[in-house]
């Protein structure tokens, strides 16, 4: 078995959007944030991931039910299936996290260990967890039936497995995002499972950020951006076999999408330490604060959403709350009685 050499260029595109990844990584590890607000962006983005990178593989269930689900909650009439395949992944993702805590490195088994928390106990055990296909298997388009893509044969699976391995223990001089970007794409070229090969992959590309210091403080979920447009993920994939195995168009896409992220992460740090500094200065309650986060992300508010974003808080009270923001020359307001809308004094 040959060893495994991934073929791309750095372009001018790929050397901007790692400049702006590395622009928000320096953000976040210099910004001072509190703890309380970290946890609950982390717990977040947890959440979105577990819901994405699992809506990406054909489970149905809305973002709010997963997140009821990983609350904790009891719902209805949903597809067992679908609730214990995105419960596998929190199961898959501590167990990254605790073999990123123990520094180790990336091993055969740990990929194998990955892919078996995340397919254990679905779709009738058919995923085989943990183990290597044994089968051909295709890559059908969904509409035509058409075989897009026939991945390696089942007994070529174990040793391009290993020969990633050892590319990515390697120490290779690559920007560690690129690493992340061709460990994803080459996983799942390979597809070594008969399922679950897409969450293993992008699990894998996540272990290879954290262990080069990219976690950016676990704020980021990077299969929100592919199942925005999932046609455009699933053309970037293909559009790698259909160049002769140039990696450039997927780095170009894969960076893009990472970059997207951060951006969103480090903007909205930028607005928790706005929010702090205001609540400091002003001494604001708890209801005033989330007033005021609303008005940083959206720029108006409405009465109506105060109400939403308050739940339970009776309307005369949320109006002395907004009249003491604006006699404190921290928002102003615009228009009649019925339309009147809150915005921020800048």
């Amino acid at each position: 078995m040959s060893i495994f050499v991934p073929s791309f260029t750095i372009t001018n595109s790929i050397s901007r959007t790692l400049s702006r990844i590395d622009q928000a990584k320096g953000f976040l590890d210099a910004a001072t944030l509190s703890e309380s607000w970290l946890n609950q962006m982390r717990q977040r983005a947890l959440i979105l991931e577990a819901h994405h990178t699992t809506h990406i593989e054909g489970t149905h269930l809305t973002l709010e039910q997963s997140e009821k689900l990983l609350s904790g909650k009891k719902l209805q009439n949903i597809d067992p299936e679908d609730e214990r395949e995105l419960r596998n992944y929190i199961r898959a993702f501590d167990y990254v996290e605790q073999h990123v805590e123990d520094n180790t490195s990336i091993t055969e088994d740990m990929v194998l260990e990955i892919h078996r928390r995340l397919v254990k106990g679905v779709r009738g055990g058919k995923a085989s967890p943990g183990k290597y296909r044994l089968t051909q298997n295709y890559i059908i388009n969904s509409l035509t039936g058409e075989i897009v893509y026939t991945p390696p044969s089942p007994e070529s699976v174990p040793g391009m497995t290993r020969n990633l391995i050892e590319w990515l223990n390697s120490g290779i001089d690559i920007h560690p995002v690129l690493i992340s970007g061709v460990a994803q794409f080459q996983l799942v070229h390979i597809h070594p499972f008969s399922d679950g090969n897409g969450r293993t992959s992008r699990l894998l590309s996540t272990v290879c950020l954290y262990r080069a210091g990219y976690d950016f403080k676990k704020l980021f979920t990077i299969s929100q951006f592919y199942d925005r447009d999932r046609q455009a993920f699933y053309r970037a994939l293909q559009n790698v076999r259909e160049s002769g195995m140039d990696l450039t168009d997927w780095l170009e896409y894969f960076t893009s999408g990472l970059s997207v992220q951060m951006i969103e992460v480090a903007d909205r740090g930028r607005i928790a330490i706005r929010i702090e500094l205001i609540s400091v200065k002003h001494n604001l309650s708890r209801r005033q604060r989330l007033l005021v986060e609303f008005l940083l992300e959206h720029s108006t508010m409405n009465v109506q959403n105060a109400e939403a974003i308050c739940t339970g808080v009776n309307r005369r009270t949320l109006q002395r709350d907004l009249a003491e923001l604006i006699d404190k020359g921290i928002i102003t307001k615009e228009g009649s009685t019925n339309q009147l809308f809150y915005m921020l004094d800048e």
